[in-house]
């Protein structure tokens, strides 16, 4: 059985997920820890429930859902894993943190690219890739069949979708990938969200006003 335990970082508010089952193994999603209280933060959680964190998993590459990829590797020595289509969005970023007044540690790149589609597994646990391009160029959302969650990164939100003004951002891209690949999951598949509070599938499909 998946735990989701939830944190919210940075300026941004963004929200970064440990997942974690009975034997121990975690993963880290899209870490945003900005400065040494978040990171303790996560460090804290981690040690006090006796954790092993085995992957670090990024839905996309924009610098609010990598801040914390870089410690994340020196506390565990995890490359991040995400499509290979993010990468130049990952390689961008030293480019224009500077101009946003942000300070930002250079991620690793990873070893291993997650396909478009197939399994990240850890623990007794598994989870799908579902692709869903469209806020980044290769956003990919990590969905539990079997427990009927989905970790949706900045794709689908309460209410609302991802913004698509950002570089490789292609707003029809990202309308098709939510109807396509996110609205066929069961209505009552929860979602957590990048940012902003979890909602639901069925939700979502009857009330989302870009989605009608």
């Amino acid at each position: 059985m998946i735990n989701i335990k939830q944190f919210t970082f940075n300026a941004y508010q963004e929200n970064t997920y440990v997942l974690f089952d009975e034997t121990g193994e975690c993963v880290i999603i899209d870490p945003g820890m900005y400065d040494g209280g978040e990171q303790n933060e996560l460090v804290q959680f981690i040690t006090a429930a006796e954790l092993k964190p085995v992957a670090l998993l990024n839905t996309h590459c924009h610098i609010d859902h990598v801040f914390g990829n870089k410690f994340v590797f020196d506390q565990w020595a995890l490359k991040p894993q995400f499509h290979e289509g993010e990468l130049p969005v990952l390689q961008s970023i030293p480019g224009y943190a500077p101009q946003m007044g942000m300070s930002y540690e250079l991620s690793p790149e990873p070893e291993v690219y997650l396909p478009s589609t197939g399994v990240v597994k850890f623990g007794n646990s598994t989870l799908s890739l579902i692709f869903a391009p469209g806020h980044s160029p290769a956003h990919l959302c990590f969905y539990s069949e079997e427990q009927n969650f989905l970790i949706g990164g900045d794709v689908l939100f309460f209410g609302s979708i991802g913004r698509t003004d950002l570089p490789g951002g292609n707003h029809q891209q990202l309308i098709s990938s939510i109807k396509e690949n996110l609205l066929i999951l069961p209505g009552e598949t929860k979602v957590f969200p990048g940012h902003g509070k979890p909602t639901t599938i069925g939700y979502e499909k009857q009330h989302n006003p870009f989605l009608t």
